[in-house]
């Protein structure tokens, strides 16, 4: 086949046809169908994809820009390149050639090894670039690959606009640093800094933003250094670095998140609290908290993204199943006492309370928050929200709560005795009172209160079920894989229960959709423990927590393993992800 032209629309067709993947009518309606404006920019592939025709060879399936793309990367004998963003290295990406010569030879570098570098194109037989190339890269190798059109487009757009974002923002610092005379040399503050409104900065936070929502990250860590910084996501748990940033360009960076978040800009010297709403690029309207914390090498910013859909979801969705969801509904029906919801950060406690309140919230009740802070504004509740530099804490927010004739009242978190003390005295005065504590399983709560000081008999009186949980990545639905299991690790799990030995689990692999991990999106594990006749007169003679444990074995309640144990027999999570996240006492 030759080299060195352009393929258009009239060449893929007729190739198409030949390979049997489209009849002649298909290939004539696409031959006469006028183009718009800005279809006459597309890739030929994109025009070709956008009539959802039907294979040929399978009709199941539909000629998309994926399968399109497959079929031309065989057809070139090219290798297909999927990119991962998470784990592009965009400033060495962009130092391999100028964005004028990757635009108008439409390629992009996407990976560099240590003897080659991977060059994308969306035009296989367009190689006059490769001579050009391979003189300035000696003595590295170039190897072409092929790459979807649409994501050659983004990224050879993206990838340069923050490098020169980056490149920019201390050209700026530069300037300044090297006109200001002798005196500037003494003058070790923010002066060499780029300024945080400056457009360079503007773009690497909307950048910064916009790909957070697209990862679906739920934090976002900005970590100084001495000379290059770090930006991670956690996403599904999971922290991944996402790009090293000079330390001056990062500071300003994180001063325009604080102007944005309406915090102190000045102070560099005291942790800080602020908010921030946005839109994600889909439209929806998104709170971010943010928090900064003096370290080492300045400050360093955490943004939590709290995506709307995602805190308020079916109790299906969230991992409960039907025998644990007709429990906790008919113990939320209670029109007095305590329910706690227990685990670390991050397990899920929000989005459990959120959920539940969500559907306790009708026309006839009065629900009322005290939160730290508000994670979400929802119509449905009165949500108050705590202020320290006022004297209002969760003690004195239920205080205040009480006086406003409440059904219902969430607490942000029983972190101390006066709040136990009040969610208490709110509960023996008839109302139902949700709250969460930060305890490793269900028992350890009911210990955990009597250590803040609160005395058994309260806690037997009020107490009227604990939920403790915690959230294991899914495995990716399209490439999970039967795997054997592995029989110490498996007995190690479920010791002390009888479980019948399943021939086979599932496996983590990884594919595009889920970003080579082999999980996507996560599903809660839960310990659900109904407060019992027996368990209140044992907390009444204060017993201690190994005799609490063996009273809830004997009750069935079954602890956090063996809810693990179940999802790994259902498919949904693997044995390494539970023993992962699962405390195993």
């Amino acid at each position: 086949m030759q080299f060195n032209f352009e393929i258009d629309s009239t060449w893929c067709l007729e190739q198409l046809k030949n390979d049997g993947y489209i009849t002649d009518r298909e290939k004539l309606l696409v031959q006469t169908t006028h183009r718009q404006r800005e279809q006459l920019k597309w890739h030929p592939l994109q025009w070709i994809a956008s009539f959802n025709l039907k294979n040929q060879h399978d009709l199941s399936q539909i000629l998309s820009l994926n399968v399109l793309t497959e079929w031309l990367a065989k057809k070139a004998n090219l290798p297909l390149y999927t990119i991962d963003p998470l784990k592009a290295d965009v400033p060495v990406l962009t130092a391999v050639m100028s964005q004028e010569f990757a635009l108008r030879n439409k390629i992009l570098a996407v990976e560099v090894q240590d003897e080659r570098v991977l060059i994308a194109t969306d035009q296989p037989f367009m190689t006059d670039w490769q001579h050009n190339l391979a003189s300035s890269l000696a003595p590295k190798t170039i190897q072409a690959v092929m790459l979807n059109p649409e994501h050659l487009q983004r990224y050879l757009v993206e990838y340069y606009q923050v490098s020169r974002a980056v490149s920019g923002s201390q050209k700026s610092g530069a300037y300044e640093r090297d006109h200001q005379g002798v005196e500037a040399l003494l003058q070790l503050g923010d002066s060499q800094n780029p300024d945080a409104n400056d457009q360079h900065i503007v773009k690497l936070v909307d950048w910064i933003l916009q790909f957070a929502f697209e990862q679906g990250a739920s934090d976002v860590h900005l970590e100084p250094r001495k000379e290059q910084g770090k930006i991670r996501f956690r996403i599904d748990g999971v922290l991944h670095t996402i790009y090293h940033m000079p330390a001056n360009t990062l500071m300003a960076v994180i001063s325009r998140i604080k102007i944005l978040g309406r915090m102190n800009v000045a102070e560099k010297r005291k942790p800080q609290d602020g908010r921030l709403k946005t839109r994600t690029p889909k439209g929806r309207e998104t709170e971010l908290r943010l928090s900064t914390l003096p370290t080492a090498f300045g400050e360093k910013l955490v943004m939590r993204i709290f995506d709307p859909e995602v805190l308020v979801r079916s109790f299906l969705d969230l991992g409960f199943d039907e025998k644990l969801l007709n429990k906790w509904q008919s113990i939320a029906q209670n029109s007095h006492g305590i329910i706690l919801v227990t685990g670390p950060t991050g397990s899920g406690k929000t989005t459990t309370l959120y959920s539940s309140l969500k559907q306790l919230a009708t026309e006839q009740v009065n629900v009322c928050t005290i939160e730290d802070p508000i994670e979400m504004l929802e119509p449905s509740f009165n949500q108050m929200q705590v202020n320290h530099s006022i004297d209002l804490g969760f003690a004195e927010g239920i205080r205040a709560l009480m006086r406003q004739d409440p059904d219902i009242i969430m607490v942000g978190e029983i972190r101390d005795q006066d709040t136990a003390n009040m969610a208490i005295q709110a509960a023996l005065t008839g109302h139902l009172v949700l709250s969460t504590l930060h305890t490793n399983d269900a028992p350890s709560s009911l210990t955990r209160l009597h250590d803040l000081g609160v005395q058994p008999f309260l806690t037997s009186a009020t107490i009227l079920g604990v939920l403790a949980q915690r959230l294991v990545r899914r495995l990716c639905p399209q490439c999970k894989q039967e795997t054997f299991i592995n029989d110490q690790d498996w007995k190690h799990l479920t010791f002390g229960y009888q479980f019948q030995m399943p021939n086979f689990i599932y496996k983590a692999v990884g594919c595009e959709a889920c970003r080579d991990t082999g999980y996507k999106g996560r599903v809660g594990i839960y310990e659900f423990m109904p407060m019992s006749l027996e368990l209140k007169q044992m907390l009444g003679r204060e017993a201690t927590l190994e005799q609490l444990k063996l009273q809830i074995q004997k009750e069935g309640v079954e602890p956090l393993r063996i809810a693990g144990a179940r999802k790994v027999l259902q498919g949904e999570t693997t044995l390494e992800e539970v023993l992962r996240v699962v405390p195993l006492s």
